[in-house]
């Protein structure tokens, strides 16, 4: 099984042209991968921005849902005010279902963090964050909907005893 010097060099050629090729592949997965993290990062960065935002929305849409409410409350006073009463409890559903949505869009970014988690640790604080933020949006939505939920009641009882 001796291989003359030729065929040597030959098998040695044939080698170094696989190993040329297997680096060139390697270059351009690495760098397909180093996009590709890029991108998941900046997208990350976006969806925790979002999910933060998406909550204070929701804590909004809870303290418009709870002077709606009070407003509900106060104006039940006098059956005069049914008008004012209706009106707040419009505007306390209206802000319930704003509460709704954007805790839905709080989860929606909360999700895709959890999609591209990995050991970066900034990722991971931003995925942190942003299920964070979609639990007070949730907290805020479910608050909004209970407020809503006592001012149809008050205006209930109005038209009731009018």
């Amino acid at each position: 099984m001796s291989l003359s010097l030729e065929e040597v060099y030959k098998k040695v050629e044939a080698l170094q042209f696989d190993l040329d090729d297997l680096r060139n592949n390697y270059k351009g997965l690495s760098q397909n991968y180093v996009q590709a993290l890029s991108s998941l990062k900046e997208l990350t960065l976006q969806s925790s921005e979002a999910a933060k935002r998406s909550a204070k929305s929701a804590e909004q849409s809870r303290i418009a849902a709870s002077n709606a409410m009070k407003a509900a409350k106060d104006a039940s006073e006098n059956p005069m005010f049914l008008v004012v009463v209706e009106s707040a409890v419009k505007a306390s559903v209206s802000a319930a279902v704003a509460a709704i949505e954007a805790a839905a869009a709080a989860a929606a970014a909360a999700a895709a963090l959890a999609v591209s988690q990995h050991a970066e640790e900034s990722l991971l604080r931003a995925s942190t964050e942003a299920a964070t933020a979609s639990r007070t949006a949730a907290d805020s939505a479910a608050e909004a909907v209970k407020l809503s939920n006592q001012a149809r009641e008050i205006g209930d009882t109005i038209r009731k005893g009018a």
